[in-house]
């Protein structure tokens, strides 16, 4: 396609401030209300239904449009301002979610996780902030079928719904070869499984003690495995309490005497 013709989705903040009024609160606008099928026609016959969520107003306006003129979208409702619920999402019947990051990891970890439990039948579509390897993990560990970064095209984001609807997974390959070393490292650092039976210890805490013996922070060792900081302390913690150590140097020591370091 004529990289002319690429329509960036990426709002300027000056626009973003005048466009905010009475269109931030949350409303259920319909987007070429005559050309609309019953609801559940998108799962039964192909036409993907999906729900946008975007805070910033003239976005969600855009991305609604967007996807109206796609062709064999149909744009069931949006969500504007406000914490995240899944109240309209159920009501309207989507079997996809088209969100875009708030600017927040924990935010986004939340809607994405609130979805996954509320309605699991909707696929998740992410717009991100910043593309980083650490959000991007993240993401997909909460639910996420599709991942795109906030400088996508309009078509990006057309072809990234109608993959999802048809049971693909999305995101840049960059970050697909990501998934690979990721899941690669997850392969080889399990240790041997006689130390969960000598010490009660879980796979994810066995990973941690060669960390914990490097030195690195609850900071460093949660970026390795993508977890949050205080998963990564509630680890520790338990792991202090099953090989009856009182610090983390003691983990080491403790499991150094059991055989499983050298």
């Amino acid at each position: 396609m004529n990289t002319g013709a690429r329509q960036g989705l990426v709002v300027p903040e000056q626009r973003q401030k005048r466009g905010r009024s009475n269109g931030d609160r949350r409303t259920n606008m319909r987007i070429d209300e005559n050309a609309r099928q019953p609801k559940g026609a998108g799962c039964a016959g192909g036409r993907p239904r999906v729900f946008v969520a975007a805070e910033n107003r003239l976005l969600r306006e855009a991305l609604s449009r967007m996807l109206a003129k796609g062709g064999n979208i149909e744009v069931a409702g949006v969500y504007g301002a406000g914490p995240f619920r899944t109240e309209d999402l159920l009501k309207e019947e989507a079997n996809i979610l088209l969100l875009t990051s708030r600017g927040s990891m924990n935010e986004d970890l939340a809607a994405i996780r609130m979805v996954r439990a509320s309605a699991p039948n909707v696929q998740i579509l992410l717009i991100g902030v910043t593309g980083e390897e650490t959000e991007f993990l993240q993401c997909v560990r909460a639910g996420v079928r599709g991942y795109l970064p906030k400088n996508a095209s309009a078509e990006d984001v057309v072809e990234g719904v109608r993959a999802v609807q048809a049971g693909e997974a999305v995101c840049p390959g960059t970050l697909c070869a990501l998934l690979f070393h990721y899941f690669e490292r997850e392969a080889t650092s399990f240790p041997s499984a006689s130390v969960r039976q000598r010490m009660g210890l879980t796979r994810r805490e066995q990973q941690l003690i060669p960390l914990i013996a490097e030195g690195l922070t609850n900071k460093e060792i949660a970026n390795r495995f993508c977890l949050s900081e205080q998963t990564v302390k509630n680890h520790l913690y338990r792991m202090k309490h099953k090989v009856g150590a009182e610090d983390r140097l003691s983990i080491v020591q403790v499991c150094r005497t059991q055989g499983f370091m050298v």
